[in-house]
Order: C-alpha cells, then sequence, then structure tokens
C-alpha cells in the first residue's frame, strides 16, 4: 500500500517524532545520513529533495548537473537506537533534470529497480525471490593499526577456544576451533543476542527464519530471513547490517561482516537463495528435472555459472573474500553446482522439495558486497542464461555430487575454479559485463568506476608489508 505524507505526519504524532533522518547507500554499499528537524520535513522535501555532494560517496560526476536525495516514504521506520524520537527513511538519489528530475544511473537502488524492471521486460518472470542468510562474527574486542613502520590487528572473543587459560573471571565453555555449529548454552553466549536483535528485525518488517550459532568457535552466528525481491532484500540487507551493529554495540560487543577475519576458523559468506515466479506461478520446479529442477531454472544456474568470476568482482568486492573462498571451509572454490553439496558454488537444498519452494543457493558471495549491486548482478547472469540457453552440464559445470575438495590433481584440472583474488575478479568483470549493462540495468561508467575504485583497494593491500613477511624473509 503506498505511504502518502498525511500517513507520515500521523506517524510522526504518534510516536511524538522530533527528528527525520535520512539514510543513502554509497558506491561501496555503506549507509551515509543526513539528520533535520521534523518540522523541516514537508511535501516540498518530496518533490525537490535534499542537495548533496555524490562524489563524496564515490559516485562518478554528473557534468552540469545538482545531485539531490529524495526520501522513499515506503521505508519509513522509527529508528529503534535514537534517543531522540526520529524517523529514519531510505533516500533515493536523483539529478536535477527539466521539465522533471531523473534518477541517478549509478544510485545503488536505481540498479534494483532497473533489474526488476528488465526482468518483467523480458517475459520470462514477473518476480524473483531472492532470501540471504546472514552470516557475522560478534567480538567482544577489536584493535587494529596500519603504520609505516608497523601493522597489527587483535580480536577477541570471551567464548574462543584461546581463552580456556584466561586467568579473568574464566568460568570455562569455551567453544573449540570449527566446534561451534548450533551449539548450545552456556557454549553458546549469543543466544539471547541473536533473539532480541531478530525480534528487532522483526518489528521493522524483516521476518526471521531462525537463527543459530555458525561453525566457528569465536562468536560467528547466523540469522535466516524469509524471501522477498531484489530491492526489498537490498533493502533489508542494509537494515538488518544497521540493526546487528547498533544492537551489539550497545551491548560494548562489536559485529563484523568480514569474510575472514581468523586464520584458520571459517568465514562468513552471504548465501543467497533464489527463484522465478510468472503469474504467482514457481518456474524452478519440474518433477522430472535432475534434482527436480526445471529447464528454465538450470538455464538460470548456467548463465551463473558461466559469468560467475566477473559475478565476483561485485559479489565477493574485497581483498578478504579471497581468504574465504579456498578448499576446506564449506566455502566454494570450484565452478558448478550439485545437490546438498556445500563444496559447490551453486547448491540446491534436498529438503526444498515443494514446487513454490524449489530453488538453489549461490554460495560464493559476502557480506563486504553492496547487496543492490550483488543481487542485481546475479539475476543479470541468470537471465542471460535463460536466454542464451545456458546448460550448465554441457558447458562441464557438473552436477558434481561428490565432494569437490577430495579430488586428485588429475580431476582438478578438468573443473574451472572461482578466481583466487580481487584483481582476477575484477580482470573477469572489466572482460566481462555486458549481461550486466542489458536494458541498462548497470551503466558502463558505475562498472568502471567501480573497477578503478576497487583495483586501488587492491593495490594498497599488495603494497603494505605483512608480518608474515618477516617471518619468512627478515632472516635471509
Amino acid at each position: 500500500m503506498p505511504v502518502t505524507f498525511n500517513d507520515i505526519i500521523k506517524l510522526c504524532e504518534k510516536h511524538n517524532i522530533k527528528m527525520a533522518d535520512f539514510m543513502m547507500t554509497d558506491l561501496t554499499g555503506r549507509w551515509r545520513h543526513l539528520t533535520m528537524p521534523i518540522g523541516r520535513f514537508t511535501e516540498d522535501t518530496l518533490k525537490n529533495g535534499v542537495g548533496f555532494d555524490g562524489s563524496n560517496y564515490g559516485f562518478a560526476p554528473v557534468e552540469k548537473s545538482d545531485m539531490v536525495f529524495i526520501p522513499d516514504l515506503q521505508s519509513a521506520q522509527v529508528d529503534p537506537f535514537a534517543e531522540v524520537p526520529t524517523l529514519s527513511m531510505i533516500g533515493d538519489v536523483f539529478v536535477i533534470d527539466l521539465p522533471v528530475n531523473r534518477r541517478f544511473d549509478q544510485d545503488p537502488r536505481n540498479v534494483a529497480i532497473n533489474a526488476e524492471e528488465y526482468l518483467r521486460s523480458t517475459g520470462i518472470a514477473d518476480e524473483i525471490k531472492i532470501g540471504p542468510e546472514f552470516e557475522f562474527y560478534v567480538f567482544d574486542h577489536v584493535s587494529y593499526s596500519i603504520r609505516s613502520h608497523s601493522s597489527s590487528f587483535k580480536i577477541d572473543a570471551d567464548q574462543a577456544e584461546w581463552n580456556t587459560s584466561s586467568k579473568s573471571a574464566n568460568l570455562g565453555y569455551k567453544i573449540p576451533a570449527k566446534g561451534g555449529y548450533h551449539a548450545a548454552p552456556p557454549l553458546d553466549r549469543l543466544g539471547d543476542f541473536r533473539s532480541k536483535v531478530s525480534m528487532m528485525m522483526e518489528n521493522m518488517g524483516i521476518l526471521v527464519k531462525y537463527h543459530h550459532h555458525e561453525v566457528a568457535g569465536p562468536g560467528q552466528v547466523e540469522i535466516e530471513v524469509e524471501f522477498g525481491g531484489i530491492l526489498e532484500m537490498a533493502d533489508k540487507t542494509m537494515l538488518t547490517k544497521y540493526i546487528l551493529k547498533n544492537a551489539a554495540y550497545a551491548e560494548n560487543k562489536t559485529v563484523t561482516f568480514m569474510p575472514k577475519p581468523i586464520y584458520g576458523e571459517a568465514g562468513n559468506g552471504l548465501h543467497v537463495h533464489m527463484h522465478l515466479f510468472k503469474n504467482g506461478k514457481p518456474l524452478f520446479y519440474d518433477t522430472n528435472g535432475y534434482s527436480q529442477l526445471s529447464e528454465t531454472a538450470l538455464y538460470f544456474i548456467g548463465g551463473i555459472l558461466k559469468h560467475i568470476r566477473a559475478l565476483c568482482g561485485f559479489t565477493n568486492p574485497s581483498t578478504n573474500s579471497y581468504k574465504r573462498l579456498v578448499p576446506g571451509y564449506e566455502a566454494p572454490a570450484t565452478i558448478g553446482y550439485a545437490t546438498s553439496n556445500r563444496s559447490s558454488v551453486i547448491r540446491i537444498p534436498a529438503y526444498a522439495k515443494d514446487p513454490d519452494q524449489k530453488r538453489f543457493e549461490l554460495r560464493s558471495p559476502d557480506g563486504t558486497c553492496n547487496p543492490y549491486y550483488a543481487y542485481s548482478a546475479i539475476l543479470m547472469a541468470g537471465l542471460d542464461g535463460i536466454k542464451n540457453k545456458i546448460d550448465p552440464k554441457k558447458e562441464g559445470y557438473g552436477p558434481y555430487d561428490f565432494n569437490l575438495y577430495n579430488l586428485s590433481k588429475k580431476d582438478q584440472a578438468k573443473i574451472k575454479f572461482l578466481p583466487q583474488s580481487l584483481d582476477e575478479a575484477l580482470d573477469a568483470l572489466a572482460k566481462d559485463n555486458e549481461f550486466l549493462t542489458q536494458g541498462g540495468v548497470f551503466p558502463e561508467r558505475l562498472i568502471e568506476i567501480w573497477i578503478e575504485n576497487k583495483k586501488k583497494e587492491s593495490l594498497r593491500y599488495k603494497h603494505l608489508p605483512h608480518p608474515v613477511e618477516f617471518e619468512t624473509y627478515f632472516d635471509l
């Protein structure tokens, strides 16, 4: 149901709102915000917007054009963390133009909107439903330092096995390395925290399926949510991060979605489940197909796998991403699909048997992605697979119904692998991006500036001396 300005005024009166806060997503996928007294928020704000400098958000400049954001009333929420009663709204970025303002093509929300419109324009389907799994660590301490003469970081979690000998208020009950999956209290210290944030998420429209402790002992947990569209779930991904980080901070803890914060432990993924519908009917189910998947579903898989190395440029856009995508930690390293196989980049859950539930998950993405770009790119790759009838079996992508980590070197040579570094992923994206620009969904300039910025991140990482290099080479 559309929300009007009068609806917002009534909501403000009900909750005694004093401030209006506007959240905008920058290029990398961080929220920025601007706040004004609620009396300054008028219908004119919805018409003319609020001016800001988009270059500070990482966007490419627009020649001779001013940039404004206009709040999306549908996104209005009472901020549970603000001391002064505050109504928060997500802003859409527009460029001032005549006769009317136009959406800024690089704006992450605009890309997601265009992706869903493009889906409908193809006639293939009118709806995609995706369901992300949020994996993250909850730590009790983090510190780091990068200087010309020193580099260091230190993290701590009270429940970690390295604290078994701690002399300060130690009650035992530490989780062994890689021993945290579905751990029960008192080993699991974070159950109440997950329940509290899950209720906050529910109250703000993010429906939670369940939560649990994850594999890594030092505070790795997961919250899985119900499905929604590309724009909806990208908004909810940003809101989920906001809730988790602020709720943890209020309890003197800290949350990170960093893919690999601890050496030798499981990393954080952002697995994305997905399926297509047309006129309310599921398109991914066929009782006679492989794993009960339809030809459409398999073509969709084929498109993702064909473009997966380029997709990693958006779904795994950090140098740390490629410390997770290694064999042995339930993170995929090979390009293939299979049923119930966690070593495969595309996994088909065997438990999803009903036509409306039949789907698959992409296991490579992680939480350093900009969700608007990442979810949209996945959709565009899948649609390219359907349009061009890319059969994943004929392309040599499986199905791999066996453990891909235990292959001989001879068999490994027959299989294609995900990028092993951010540079590899960006080079693949530079060569393979035409599927993203179909229908004007991803502007070419956005892809260019994304690659430019991420290359700079990678270059800084490569130029910094690492402590392990001192251990290995200092005495040579």
